[in-house]
């Protein structure tokens, strides 16, 4: 059975559930940072995805990618799926911005966490679920 490893739950705000991931939202205001989870118990890497569910993946990863350049319109945007600390599969979307803190190198390590205001996380959140669901029609929001 599927279950959000607890890492995950802790540093982020569920954000919604695509037909395959979990969007879930970074509480780390320096950078725009979503994470999809693909609900697929065990997998721990991409190549544990069914081939039909490797393709669904593409796709969400392209909304999360198109609602970053949405909203934030970045510079770059850095796709990862590390894990070193968290071993269930998760993917990270990050807007880059050349006036980021990190900027050039990666985001992990560059300045301490700094999380959003509650208020402004769950705002944030919201804009993010709005953007989902005009990209997808079998989105559920988490925010109810």
């Amino acid at each position: 059975m599927f279950e959000l490893h607890s890492a995950l739950e802790r540093d982020c705000q569920r954000v919604g559930q695509l037909p395959l991931c979990d969007v879930l939202l970074m509480d780390e205001r320096h950078y725009p940072w979503l994470i999809l989870v693909p609900r697929v118990a065990g997998a721990k890497e991409l190549i544990d995805l069914s081939a039909s569910d490797e393709r669904q993946f593409w796709q969400e990863s392209r909304w999360a990618s198109e609602v970053l350049q949405a909203i934030h319109q970045p510079d770059k945007l850095n796709v990862a799926a590390l894990g070193n600390m968290v071993p269930q599969l998760h993917i990270h979307h990050i807007a880059r911005f050349t006036t980021d803190a990190a900027w050039p190198k990666p985001v992990w390590g560059a300045v301490p966490a700094k999380a959003y205001d509650a208020g402004v996380l769950v705002q944030e959140a919201s804009v993010v679920a709005d953007h989902f669901a005009q990209r997808c029609s079998d989105f559920v929001s988490a925010l109810l």
